[in-house]
């Protein structure tokens, strides 16, 4: 069984190498692909009784509940394409399967079968930490939304400055219901986490331990431990299943392990544990902080408005954020409202920090954090910081420390002129129902310090992204494009520096690999010059001379459909002139825009490449398949280019590309007939023979007949 999370070319690509393996084995072998179409050649029961083993080469969860008592190896999609016929011995001494994990593949066992080490583990932790934030996101935009709606529709300013929302009108109902959401986002986060860890009896445990981070009475403490609470109690949970699962047990108690033991288990002791072991210094550390904080208030309003900054946008809603706001509050009773003036400056900066930093750098972040940047935004402006907790729990090494800068230059400003605030909440909304003394210095100092997170943010992610290569993925990102062409463990291909920038459509010159000669080209040679009319001409072969309005003719000779007619001798170059990843999508891209079908080249290079952060989309034996699924292309076009020096991809094979495939496709065009094609071509890219002719073969027409194959 082959499954990658997007569901094509590493699937089919296990499968493809695994049948090879097989046959040049002597062995019988069936191969079901679980891909973004369905599952396609089922393994039936009759396959499973008869099997002498059961290779699973997946990145993400598979049903294993078939398989109970058969042997069983468990690898990632990467080993079945790197290395089947390995795969196929060790799978005759595998263990054999009892049920164990409830009959689900978790990741974390995926990682323990291959036997793989600490980075795999790494591995492990990053896409649990993302589902957890893929699945809190919803309840953080619904709350945030329905409460600043609700505020901004149905609260009512009170004579202190005050906004107060009836008891028992429709919009305190609204409010309501988004307060519920909000409290459900902690819990949400911690439980996914776990269910990514140690499957669905990781999820109860994980949920419950969330709750309990999140209510700080359960442990003596007056604010909850937060995200980064949930973040603890989610992990716990999830490694916790985990070892519980390889506990052994007498085999009528098996099946109750995972709806009845395991869960009652886990939930039992991570929620003793977080109220006895981890709830002690977080009430500690509530406590002290605000002994610490008392003895400041006659120091410099600066230092003091900076410290405050820095706590409130240390944690959005844990202890020391809430002990900073608690501070703040507890003063204006005692007439001193210049305390909360600080927190009040610093509380909104960091949804609108985050925000700011999605339009910013767009191409760092996928679609899902755009949006959320978009509701992050508007949360800020009703002071509720926790519409930036999904970008902080994606990447805290980058979002804490820019979220604290940040609110630390907005607390330090407010106090240097004295801005007071004389109600216990937070942000624009705050001096737009006039609560808030200094207006103009409160607003210079809420502008000033989201530039400041946002400019943070964005140079920590774009360092950290360099830094891993272009290979790491980007938080949150959930919503891959839906043609996932090399999705899940990648391999080979270009790598690039150059900015995805500019708007225009036409398609860019791009440096000529060699001088043009006086003479037309030939057919077959007429993409040697790499440089052609601003319409994108450039690059063909199948051409006949130039005429004298630069535009090329095509040969009369027919060219054979590839690929249901998506790829052209119009998008075929037989030499690529980038050197480097990005430089190599872009010239794609600018080639795709002379068939016409590209409507802005910027915005389909922006879209590849935040696909290649995701994860490389080399595939290894020297093959990348960039993609892109955006409206700014009309219709589906495939390109392909050849570089004869290879453009590093990123591949875990370690080779560089040297056959390039670019797919771009409408939103609305991603159906089930196209991911079918690019399976095809997924499969036929892994025959030996068909990418020695396809390296070998003289201009684009020998190319084009080539790629025709492809059946």
């Amino acid at each position: 069984m082959t499954a990658c999370p997007t569901g094509i070319a590493h699937t089919y690509m296990a499968a493809e190498k695994l049948t090879q393996a097989a046959e040049a084995l002597g062995h019988e072998i069936k191969v079901e692909t679980q891909g973004s179409i369905g599952a396609e050649n089922v393994l039936s029961d009759n396959d499973v009784r008869d099997a002498d083993g059961v290779i699973i080469a997946a990145d993400k969860d598979v049903d294993r509940s078939r398989f109970v008592g058969k042997r069983v190896l468990v690898v990632g999609v990467a080993e079945g394409i790197r290395h089947p016929g390995e795969l196929i011995e060790r799978v005759r001494t595998a263990p054999v399967y009892g049920g164990e994990d409830g009959g689900a593949g978790t990741a974390a066992g995926a990682a323990a079968s291959a036997g793989t080490g600490g980075g795999k583990q790494r591995s492990v932790g990053y896409k649990a930490l993302m589902n957890g934030v893929s699945y809190m996101i919803p309840f953080v935009v619904v709350g945030g939304l329905l409460i600043a709606i609700s505020l901004a529709l149905g609260g009512h300013p009170q004579a202190d400055g005050g906004l107060v929302i009836p008891d028992g009108s429709f919009w305190k109902h609204v409010n309501d219901i988004g307060v519920i959401g909000f409290t459900l986002m902690v819990p949400v986060l911690s439980g996914y986490i776990a269910y990514a860890i140690g499957d669905r009896p990781a999820l109860v445990p994980g949920m419950i331990g969330g709750w309990i981070a999140n209510t700080g009475a359960l442990y003596g403490s007056k604010a909850g431990a937060g995200f980064i609470g949930a973040i603890v109690t989610g992990f716990l949970a999830g490694f916790l299943v985990v070892w519980i699962k390889k506990v052994r047990v007498p085999r009528f108690v098996q099946p109750i392990m995972p709806i009845i033991v395991i869960p009652i288990v886990a939930t039992t002791a991570l929620g003793l544990f977080f109220i006895y072991v981890i709830g002690r210094p977080i009430s500690w550390v509530f406590t002290h902080l605000t002994g610490w904080l008392g003895g400041m208030t006659g120091s410099s309003a600066v230092l003091l408005g900076a410290i405050l900054g820095l706590m409130i946008a240390f944690d959005m809603g844990g202890p020391v954020n809430k002990t900073a706001f608690l501070f703040g509050a507890g003063l204006i009773a005692s007439g001193n409202q210049t305390v909360m003036g600080m927190c009040a400056a610093a509380i909104p900066v960091m949804p609108l920090g985050q925000g700011l930093a999605t339009l910013l750098r767009r191409r760092l972040y996928s679609e899902q954090e755009r949006e959320t940047g978009m509701a992050a935004l508007f949360m800020g402006l009703f002071g509720i910081s926790e519409g930036a907790i999904p970008f902080a729990a994606a990447r805290p090494a980058q979002v804490i420390p820019a979220n604290m800068l940040g609110g630390a230059v907005a607390g330090a400003l407010a106090g240097t002129a004295g801005v007071t605030d004389a109600v216990p909440h937070g942000g624009p909304i705050v001096a737009v129902l006039g609560a808030v003394g200094g207006v103009p210095v409160f607003f210079l100092a809420v502008v000033v310090g989201a530039v400041v997170t946002a400019l943070t943010t964005v140079a920590l992610v774009d360092l950290s992204e360099r830094g891993k290569g272009g290979k790491g993925a980007p938080a949150g990102a959930e919503a891959a494009p839906a043609v996932t062409v090399a999705a899940g463990a990648g391999a080979g291909g270009p790598s690039g520096t150059a900015a995805a920038t500019g708007t225009r459509t036409e398609a860019a010159p791009v440096p000529a690999a060699a001088p043009a000669p006086a003479p037309a080209p030939t057919a077959g040679e007429g993409d040697e010059d790499g440089a052609g009319d601003e319409g994108g001409e450039e690059g063909r072969g199948d051409r006949a001379q130039a005429p004298a309005d630069g535009h090329s003719v095509p040969s009369p000779s027919p060219s054979p459909e590839v690929l249901s007619g998506y790829l052209t001798a119009r998008t075929v170059r037989t030499r690529l002139a980038a050197g480097e990843k990005e430089a190599a999508i872009r010239e794609m891209a600018e080639l795709a825009a002379g068939t016409g079908r590209v409507t802005d080249v910027a915005e389909l290079v922006r879209v590849a490449l935040a696909r290649e952060a995701q994860g490389t989309t080399g595939l290894g034996e020297e093959i990348a398949v960039p993609h892109a699924k955006t409206d700014a292309v009309t219709a589906p076009v495939v390109c392909f280019a050849r570089s004869a020096e290879g453009v590093e991809w990123g591949s875990p094979d370690g080779t560089k590309a040297r056959l390039v495939f670019m797919i771009a496709v409408p939103e609305a065009a991603a159906g089930d007939e196209h991911l079918r094609i690019l399976a095809l071509l997924s499969r036929k890219l892994m025959d030996p023979d068909f990418r020695a002719r396809l390296q070998g073969a003289e201009g684009t027409a020998e190319v084009l007949a080539v790629l025709a194959e492809i059946r």
